[in-house]
């Protein structure tokens, strides 16, 4: 969710997915809010990141916020400073975020890369230290939803088997050197290439840029490209490509709580939205994560119709 999240390179904000309900163009400079001339809401843009369950929440909201009478741009992409900054600006709207990546991004963005980490394994104590942060970049923090997906990291199954790994620790027990497949913002950071070697003593000898839970990834993994990927813990693909998750047993990641983030300026003007997201994050949970992603990546359905289903089941629309 570092989820999720701190992803990619700022350089690939150039390269947009979108799935628009409207017109417009892929440049988040373009786009923001915008009223609308046939007497409806207006034009929301929803940003976020281009991975399989961000794109199911980015449905999510879009279907929320077509409900409500708006228009909905959609843009996604792979790195999360291209989409805040834009969130902050006022060319975006509306994000689903992790709690504790936005949370480190913009204590990072404030106080320096060396700035001392505030987010914690408390989503409370997380809350409190992000919001402030957010205001100052003209950002609302929505309330989390108890809904939670952690950065992980995986091995395939057949080294694991031949290692008797099921932890972090194991994996670092046995003093290999390891490749690591994960995006380059990776280095250093604590929930990352910093706390496996810092807190458990892996030997991380290159970071191999490739997108958080992507196929490429996986692949590499499999490929033995790379010996170590990073995914998140709702990730329903790994059993049947024969790939598993280590547990974090020293508890390197914080709370990834699913976290609406909203222009300041665009929720003042739109005040009911408040209570439509509180709905949705009292209604989802972890499990619902973990299942509609299985839907996407295994029963290859789009992530529009699993939004669709999952708010009518859940009786949000």
């Amino acid at each position: 969710m570092q989820i999720l999240r701190a992803l990619g390179l700022a350089t690939a904000g150039a390269v947009l997915l979108t799935t628009a309900a409207c017109g417009g163009g892929d440049d988040l400079e373009d786009a923001g809010s915008s009223p609308s001339a046939d007497g409806g809401q207006g034009t929301v843009v929803v940003g976020g990141q281009n991975f399989t369950e961000s794109q199911i929440m980015a449905a999510i909201y879009q279907a929320l916020l077509e409900d409500a009478g708006y228009q909905v741009q959609t843009k996604l992409v792979t790195t999360r400073d291209v989409y805040l900054p834009e969130l902050s600006k006022g060319n975006v709207d509306i994000v689903p975020d992790y709690l504790a990546g936005i949370t480190d991004f913009l204590n990072t963005q404030a106080n320096g890369p060396d700035a001392d980490l505030v987010s914690s394994n408390d989503p409370e104590k997380t809350l409190a230290a992000l919001e402030p942060l957010a205001e100052d970049q003209g950002i609302s923090i929505l309330p989390p939803s108890d809904a939670t997906d952690q950065n992980a990291f995986f091995v395939t199954q057949e080294f694991a088997d031949q290692n008797d790994l099921t932890t972090l620790s194991d994996l670092a027990a046995l003093g290999q050197p390891i490749k690591l497949g994960a995006p380059p913002d990776c280095q250093g950071r604590a929930d990352c290439e910093g706390g496996l070697t810092k807190v458990y003593g892996l030997d991380i000898t290159e970071i191999v840029p490739l997108d958080f839970a992507s196929a490429q990834v996986k692949d590499a993994v499999k490929n033995g490209e790379v010996q170590l990927g990073e995914t998140g813990t709702t990730d329903g693909t790994l059993q049947d490509l024969g790939l598993v998750l280590l547990e974090d047993d020293k508890g390197i990641q914080p709370a990834q709580n699913l976290t609406p983030a909203v222009n300041s300026d665009f929720l003042a003007e739109n005040p009911d939205l408040e209570d439509t997201f509180n709905q949705l994050s009292d209604a989802l949970t972890t499990e619902d994560l973990a299942a509609m992603n299985v839907q996407v990546d295994l029963e290859r359905k789009k992530p529009a119709d699993v939004a669709q289903q999952f708010l009518e089941d859940k009786g949000l629309l």
